[in-house]
């Protein structure tokens, strides 16, 4: 069984990426469904303002912070090679890693930017937004799912 600082920095990732993907169901299961019922206008000017909210400390410290700890465990876990959790540990680390932090950077980041650059009241920007939706929220999933199974992962790295 792990232990000492090595079960507190497991025990912190199961956290951080067990509110993380709170966070991310949260925004596949109903915000983005209520955000596309608005008028595409209302819909991108909200939008917009959650994710200028979204770079507050409170949340990016659990984001980013996550990050961090998941690489921090990774590059531990190969450097000891525990008889126990190795497995669980690299496997939580990767689908945090590549799943959440790495397709928020290369998928959702973009698609936020590319909305924040269009003027709300626009006939294009009112296609975009559909668009925006669909594959902001495909995205949204896969980062879910990642969060979530890294959470498990380090969970049962813990057992």
């Amino acid at each position: 069984m792990i232990d000492g600082p090595y079960f507190v920095l497991t025990l912190l990732g199961v956290l951080g990426c067990g509110l993380v993907a709170g966070v991310f169901c949260g925004f596949s299961t109903f915000v983005m469904r209520g955000l596309a019922e608005l008028p595409p206008a209302q819909g991108v000017a909200a939008m917009n303002a959650i994710n200028v909210a979204a770079l507050r400390p409170a949340f990016m410290l659990v984001f980013v912070g996550s990050a961090g700890l998941c690489a921090v465990l990774a590059v531990v876990t190969f450097v000891l090679l525990p008889d126990d959790g190795a497995v669980e540990l690299l496997l939580g680390s990767a689908l945090y890693l590549f799943g959440s932090f790495g397709v928020t950077v290369v998928a959702n980041v973009p698609l936020n930017e590319a909305l924040l650059k269009m003027d709300p009241g626009t006939p294009e920007t009112a296609v975009y937004w559909r668009t925006y939706v669909r594959e902001w929220t495909t995205w949204n999933h896969v980062r879910t799912v990642a969060s979530a199974g890294a959470a498990i992962a380090y969970t049962l790295a813990l057992t």
